[in-house]
Order: C-alpha cells, then structure tokens, then sequence
C-alpha cells in the first residue's frame, strides 16, 4: 500500500501563511521547539528589537524585561517558548540574558570582561547554552549549564533519563 499523491520530497512542501505577521521587514528567525512561538528582529526606529508573536495568530507577546536595551541580536527559544535568549546592550557591551517568560524574571549571564558574546543558542530544554565569544580578536566556542539556574522547559510526554521501565 502506497501514499498515492503524497510527496515526501522538501521542494515540493508549501511554506505555512504568515497569520498576522505584520509586513515589517524580519531577521534571524527562531522558532520554540513545539513551533508554536516565533521570535524575530525588527527595525523601530533604527532600533533592532526582538519581536515574539504566536505563529499562528501573529500576536505579540510582551517581553517587559528587554525594553530600552536595544539594539538585540540572536534570539533563541525553548521547546515551549518558556525561555527567550538574546543578546542585549548593556552600555558599550552586548550581555546573553535569558528572559523566563513564567516568571517573568530575567536572567543575566555573565561573562569574564574580556568575552564579548557574538551569538548564542539555546538548547531547547533551556539547560545549556552556547556561546560564540569573542576575547582579544579571537573567536570560540563555549557551553554553558544553566541546571542550576532554569527548571527543564521540556517537549511533553518527556521523561528524566535514566528511569526505569514506565
């Protein structure tokens, strides 16, 4: 039995409609890992702010913590889109924050002073994240736990490794 009319192929899949995503000119875009939140950059006012929004609706979500610390960069989200991570400009600096969403709360990494961060990503359970720095011209790599500092924002059904039988 065939799935007659069904093409697996990519190229021949259609892009999902834009409800409400407004004709704002976006970048970066990063999606929760459940695809239902979108983070974005936009230009106000010759400032890049991020923008989160229900994909499907295109409502805007607030993010109180992040205004007036503009220009942001590299948004990344969790599974459910507990977590946002950015970077901000915190005077002549750009400082990864992480806001939790739930909380409200807001949650500075902080770095040596001789690490700028250029980019991040967060892993979709919020409990790490890379960072691309850059100390003295030199670029790097490096991955940060946030255990102790994020509860688990997992996809659900999701058990902790290392249970035993269901």
């Amino acid at each position: 039995m065939g799935l007659s009319g069904c093409s697996l192929s990519p190229f021949n899949r259609q892009p999902t409609p834009p409800a409400g995503l407004g004709a704002e000119s976006r970048q970066k875009p990063a999606l929760s890992g459940d695809g239902r939140l979108l983070a974005t950059l936009v230009d106000r006012g010759g400032r890049t702010t991020v923008v989160l929004q229900e994909r499907r609706t295109g409502r805007v979500l607030p993010l109180r913590q992040l205004r007036n610390r503009q220009p942001h960069s590299s948004p990344s989200l969790s599974w459910n889109g507990r977590y946002l991570a950015l970077l901000v400009q915190q005077g002549s600096r750009r400082q990864a924050v992480i806001e939790d969403r739930a909380t409200g709360q807001q949650h500075p990494l902080f770095l040596p002073a001789a690490q700028e961060p250029q980019q991040l990503s967060l892993a979709p359970d919020g409990q790490s994240i890379a960072l691309e720095l850059i100390n003295g011209g030199s670029r790097r790599l490096q991955v940060f736990s946030l255990a102790g500092m994020l509860e688990p924002d997992r996809a659900p059904g999701l058990r902790e490794s290392g249970g035993g039988p269901p």
